[in-house]
């Protein structure tokens, strides 16, 4: 089956069907944090820094940059917040701008192989961004949306990312560099929009035999308990094929979540991730930590049955 490589200088990370999901944290992105973006518009990085950290210590496998701030220097911003993630972290990075300089200007910093978030279907996107990707030998999130928009009809939206797919491959890029995004709305708004990721996930995976990734918190957008949402959105996304989210790892919900679902899936050999995760040890020293659970075992090994 199909796996996507990205990189660090040191460190890969790699996305696929028979592999643990792969979670990138989102945070680092300005939009809808005026603290934020006032501070990297000024050339104040500390919260960069403490939000990259935080979310590898959630257990982010990669971490999404973005530096989308009104007015302010993007090229020159992305590439500065690139460079200093790198410097502190060995994690790959996705490179997240709707603007083709800045895109170039993280990626002309980059070292290793890069997950280039994004591109869509639309033709100008498509001529732009793809030989950038094949320039810098990155990888690639495909958006499924096009000059029409965004369909609400799944079958459409596969249609579009198989566009992408193919003309990706007409730039010497392999469909294994290519992470569709299959769009995910807001289910409060369309009742029916989980119920559509979930098939075109499934497509995706078996006729086109891509990796995904979505916006994961996107789904719960306007609803009460949105962690809840985002949790049982990812378990059911993970059981039709999806392989990635960019989503924020602080939310403990999400991360047992998946934790969770890559056991049922077989991605967690043994359940030893999960085990490490959340096995209770005795506190040394405890009266009876050990000593009770064995003589626990040794009573209930030669307990007899009740006579009737």
């Amino acid at each position: 089956m199909t796996d996507t490589v990205i990189s660090s200088a040191t460190k890969e990370v790699v996305i696929g069907f028979n592999r643990p999901f792969v979670i990138i944290g989102e945070r680092i992105n300005p939009t809808g944090r005026k603290i934020l973006a006032a501070e990297m518009a000024a050339g104040d990085f500390s919260r960069v820094i403490s939000d990259a950290l935080a979310q590898i210590e959630a257990g982010a496998h990669m971490l999404d940059v973005n530096a989308g701030i009104p007015l302010a220097d993007e090229p020159a911003i992305l590439a500065q917040a690139v460079q200093l993630v790198q410097s502190i972290t060995d994690v790959p990075l996705s490179i997240d701008s709707s603007i083709v300089a800045a895109l170039e200007a993280g990626l002309s910093v980059y070292k290793g192989k890069a997950l280039v978030n994004s591109v869509t279907g639309e033709e100008d996107r498509l001529e732009t961004v793809l030989p950038l990707v094949k320039k810098y030998g990155a990888a690639v999130v495909a958006i499924s949306n096009d000059e029409t928009g965004i369909s609400e009809d799944p079958d459409v939206r596969f249609e579009v990312a198989k566009r992408i797919v193919h003309r990706a491959m007409d730039h010497g890029i392999p469909a294994s560099d290519v992470v569709v995004d299959p769009l995910v709305m807001p289910i409060g708004a369309i009742n029916q929009a989980g119920v559509q990721v979930m098939r075109l996930v499934h497509r995706l995976k078996t006729e086109l035999k891509v990796n995904t990734t979505c916006g994961a918190s996107n789904v719960s957008f306007g609803l009460p308990n949105r962690h809840g949402i985002n949790a049982a959105f990812l378990t059911m996304a993970i059981g039709s094929g999806m392989t990635s989210a960019i989503t924020n790892p602080l939310h403990t919900e999400t991360m047992q979540a998946v934790m969770g679902a890559d056991v049922m899936m077989g991605h967690d050999p043994d359940c030893m991730r999960w085990i490490r995760k959340y096995r209770e040890v005795p506190a040394p020293g405890a009266a009876g930590a050990t000593d009770g659970a064995a003589r626990g075992r040794r009573e209930g090994g030669h307990r007899r049955r009740p006579t009737v």
